[in-house]
């Protein structure tokens, strides 16, 4: 889904909840909601009607879930994954990142956050083989639905068919179910869980790990809600260790990267430290930023670190263009606006840091975002038509002649305001 319609969803839902949570007492704004076209519409959208996934009556109660095992601070910060110790690194650790590194320099593909509008990246990374222009990447890191296209991106253009399914024949029914049964979430996402099961398959997982053992690096980021901390996980490293345990854990990264927090269910990863063991709460990748190059005081004006790659390639998997609507005094389009407003700020912020260490560095900076000319519309979370378009949209550019711009991508000009000239005409004259 857009980045707007991503925290449209999380409103959207906390609204649907009040009648689950309490039957007897639908409030009077509740109904005056429903009432209303524009937001209701948002509503369905959030919500959408399924057949065999939907239950026939919404749950009215809340299932009680395990108390979690308590742990400090200190134990987080040096857990690991039982028998998997390199499977993840801190994103703000200097040392950690480096020692993770590929083992010889080469391009890097940055691939960012936008739900739904990762059919932009996927197209896009399809254009670039089609076009010939596709390079060998020593690194692929992704957040959120850029974590969920990073396997294929990493894996090679044979995946690229997968990678075009994954993004053109989804739907919202394919992706979560209205309601919960626990109080972590507005919604359910085991429909994601599934569907990341389905398109991991082992073949999958072996070419990643063969990447992996050859020097090249697949990271993908979630964020460690207990800790207020981004975490990287190496999915070549986790790949490469084999056995049921560490595709469950390969399979649970990739979700929690895009887990829209209080929207969907948070994700607990079972961690070890100092012989403790307990489990960490893991989210959305997007919290901590809306991708990933390297840690934060890495990239920072004021760091003399030169990042060891040739090129840095950064697919933006959402549009930086104003997005005007006269908004509704309704909450969900209220947080969808602003939310949105503020990730494309983010994400131009994050763009400039990264433009100012590649220029250091001495590597060359690449980045494809939406055109401004495309305005399609989408017509509710995960809508088809939509999200073909964008995907050919992707396709075009990354076959044409310049997928990559070199520069910053220009700030959205001004709107033009409307001519006080009345011209003459007719009776007038």
């Amino acid at each position: 889904m857009t980045q707007r319609t991503r925290w449209t969803l999380c409103a959207a839902a906390a609204l649907f909840s009040v009648p689950f949570i309490l039957p007897s007492a639908t409030p009077v704004w509740m109904q005056r909601a429903s009432a209303q076209p524009a937001p209701q519409q948002r509503l369905k959208a959030a919500a959408p009607t399924r057949s065999a996934k939907t239950p026939a009556a919404p749950q009215a109660t809340t299932k009680e879930l395990p108390p979690r095992v308590p742990f400090t601070a200190a134990e987080d910060a040096v857990s690991v994954i039982p028998g998997v110790p390199e499977a993840r690194f801190w994103a703000d650790s200097e040392t950690d990142f480096k020692n993770a590194l590929p083992s010889q320099p080469g391009p890097w593909l940055i691939l960012t956050s936008g739900g739904e509008d990762g059919a932009f990246g996927a197209g896009f990374l399809n254009g670039l083989t089609a076009a010939g222009k596709r390079p060998d990447y020593v690194m692929v890191t992704g957040v959120s639905t850029g974590a969920l296209m990073a396997p294929f991106a990493f894996a090679g253009p044979r995946y690229d068919e997968s990678l075009r399914k994954a993004y053109t024949e989804v739907t919202a029914a394919d992706i979560f179910e209205a309601g919960s049964s626990t109080g972590e979430s507005f919604v359910n996402s085991w429909p994601l869980k599934d569907l990341i099961a389905k398109w991991i398959t082992p073949g999958l997982l072996d070419d990643i790990a063969a990447a992996y053992k050859s020097g090249r690096r697949l990271f993908v980021v979630s964020y460690d809600i207990d800790a207020q901390r981004a975490s990287v996980w190496n999915l070549g490293a986790i790949a490469a260790h084999g056995g049921d345990e560490a595709r469950k854990l390969f399979l649970s990264v990739l979700l929690a990267s895009a887990s829209i927090p209080g929207a969907f269910p948070p994700v607990l990863v079972d961690v070890e430290a100092n012989g403790k063991r307990f489990a960490e709460m893991h989210s959305d990748g997007g919290i901590g930023g809306q991708f990933f190059v390297a840690p934060a005081s890495l990239i920072t004006i004021t760091s003399d670190y030169r990042l060891p790659a040739t090129q840095l390639d950064i697919v933006v998997n959402t549009g930086l263009e104003h997005d005007f609507q006269v908004v509704e005094r309704f909450a969900p389009s209220i947080l969808g606006q602003a939310v949105g407003a503020a990730i494309k700020v983010d994400t131009r912020m994050m763009l400039a840091l990264t433009y100012a260490a590649a220029k250091r560095s001495g590597v060359g900076f690449n980045v494809a975002t939406v055109p401004a000319s495309f305005n399609v519309q989408s017509k509710g979370p995960f809508d088809a038509k939509y999200m073909g378009a964008l995907f050919q949209v992707g396709y075009e550019q990354g076959r044409s002649a310049s997928p990559f711009a070199t520069e910053l991508p220009p700030y959205p000009a001004a709107p033009v305001p409307p001519s006080s000239h009345i011209e003459k005409t007719g009776a007038n004259q």
